[in-house]
């Protein structure tokens, strides 16, 4: 890849990149990615990082690309050049932000300067370090061409030098200050007593031992006063020529920084967020891994695979992430998942979402291995409250917004249904699941679809019925694992125990009553 064609490590071809997208995508809430996202953008809020979230991908090359440069930021050696980088990027921003704060516009124009000399110094620094690292992926080997011929240009060499010459005129302004009554006297440094060192050493010969330190700390506040800046610009008056090389440069650089290099540092963001949120993961012995992606193949599966918003929040609380297996083979499109509420079967539902956005995203997902399919749209239908400005009940309410998904979806898309049509009898559940799911299977979309109707797990050879799991010796409790194998017919029988107060935790604890 030439220097010159670099612009980002998030898209090998920047021609061809997705643009991003600010808005939320539908399903982010539903599968708890708004959890994920606010989990691994705290303290980075400043990067506005959302949109790349947002924005799955379904080009392979580029799910490759991203991988590469995940691959390499892995590595201690890579990763702590890029963090000094940002950490010195957040410095400039600092400066510049102060300077955009500040009232008077000699003070501005100082640390506009100061701003300007960190950047050359961290651009220097960050292709020096760079040049030193071996790097697999042509993202990052990208980063390293581009900064070579950056910093050797004509544009950035005059940068760093004017940069010097005007800080090298400023370290050149030497003035007195004499104040007498309500009068202010600047003047040049003419080589004046100085007479703190000899007041200090007067008075030194009356100190008898340790003594304790009356001075007194004053606020910390760069910006002037108006008499600090009336000072500075009698100095201003007494240098006119120093001050005139600083306002001239400060007017030629007001656009100095190089827009691929802000990128950089923008969309590295995106992936050492992501790295440090899994980085907590796997410390607590979970797997993370690169998963195999397609946009053809749906023989999807994965190993060990968990809810990311979940596991963070249990690792958090230091309690156990119990981790599932899940493959369609052949024909097979859909999961049907029945079982006991509070088993299992949502999270179940939310993972295999998850997983396929992640997947879109460049990002390696949970699991010991996995093999997914990049969609062109992610679909889900969870509950939600009734609502009363619809004027619709709920179950009307629910199929609306079922016809409007399956009007949307294509052969290429995934759908997450989850405990839909509960508001209902057993009978129409059936009847409309059905014809949902004969609508999903017509279409040869993946999906999971929750249910307690046992039936539909078995419509055709598309769908896979997997069933929670409880300890046989207590029914009361879960097991959290999600198993491929034949509804077993209580799902239904949990839901009316659960509806009547008459589940097994229930009438257990009348009876200890």
């Amino acid at each position: 890849m030439a220097a010159t064609r670099f612009q980002s490590i998030l898209f090998p071809d920047p021609g061809g990149a997705v643009g991003e997208t600010a808005e939320e995508p539908d399903y982010f809430v539903d599968l708890n990615l708004d959890q994920v996202l606010q989990s691994m953008t705290a303290g980075r809020e400043e990067y506005a990082l959302s949109p790349f979230f947002y924005t799955p991908v379904r080009e392979v090359a580029v799910v490759r690309y991203r991988h590469g440069v995940l691959r390499d930021l892995e590595r201690p050696e890579v990763i702590e050049v890029v963090r000094r980088f940002a950490e010195r990027m957040r410095r400039m921003r600092a400066h510049l932000e102060r300077a955009g704060k500040l009232r008077y516009e000699l003070q501005r124009q100082a640390w506009f300067v100061d701003a300007v000399a960190v950047y050359c110094e961290l651009v220097s620094a960050l292709g020096t370090e760079l040049s030193h690292r071996e790097l697999g992926s042509d993202g990052m080997r990208g980063v390293r061409d581009y900064l070579a011929e950056y910093v050797a240009s004509e544009r950035f060499v005059s940068l760093v030098s004017e940069t010097e010459a005007v800080k090298r005129a400023a370290a050149t302004v030497r003035y007195s200050v004499r104040i007498q009554g309500g009068k202010v006297t600047v003047t040049k440094y003419q080589g004046d007593v100085d007479y703190s060192a000899e007041v200090q050493e007067t008075f030194s010969r009356f100190r008898q031992g340790a003594v304790s330190s009356h001075l007194v700390k004053l606020f910390d506040d760069v910006a002037m006063n108006h008499v600090e800046a009336r000072i500075l610009d009698g100095v201003a008056e007494l240098y006119a020529d120093v001050f005139e090389q600083r306002r001239d440069y400060c007017g030629r650089n007001r656009d100095f920084l190089d827009t691929t290099i802000a990128r950089f540092d923008r969309e590295s963001q995106f992936y050492l967020a992501y790295l440090e949120l899994i980085d907590r993961l796997k410390a607590a012995g979970l797997a993370v891994c690169y998963p195999d992606v397609s946009t053809h193949s749906k023989e999807v599966a994965a190993a060990d695979t968990f809810d990311l918003a979940l596991a963070d929040k249990l690792v958090g609380e230091g309690r156990r992430v119990v981790c599932n297996d899940f493959h369609l083979k052949g024909p097979e499109r859909v999961f049907v998942v029945s079982g006991p509420n509070n088993g299992g079967k949502t999270t179940f539902a939310r993972t295999f979402g998850q997983l396929h956005h992640l997947a879109g995203l460049g990002l390696p997902v949970p699991g010991r291995e996995a093999r997914l399919f990049l969609p062109d749209r992610i679909y889900s239908h969870f509950e939600r409250e009734e609502d009363i400005e619809t004027l619709r009940g709920k179950f009307d309410d629910e199929l609306v917004r079922v016809h409007e998904i399956l009007e949307r979806a294509s052969t290429s898309s995934i759908i997450v249904m989850n405990e839909s049509f509960n508001s209902t009898t057993l009978e129409d559940a059936l009847v409309v699941g059905t014809e949902v799911m004969r609508r999903i299977l017509d279409l040869g979309a993946l999906g999971v679809y929750v249910t307690f109707v046992d039936e539909i797990a078995s419509l055709s050879e598309t769908t896979v019925s997997m069933v929670t799991q409880i300890v046989p010796e207590n029914p009361a409790e879960r097991t959290f694992k999600v198993l491929r194998r034949p509804a077993d017919g209580l799902a239904y029988a949990w839901a009316i125990a659960e509806k009547h107060g008459l589940t097994y935790e229930r009438v257990m604890e009348r009876i200890r009553a």
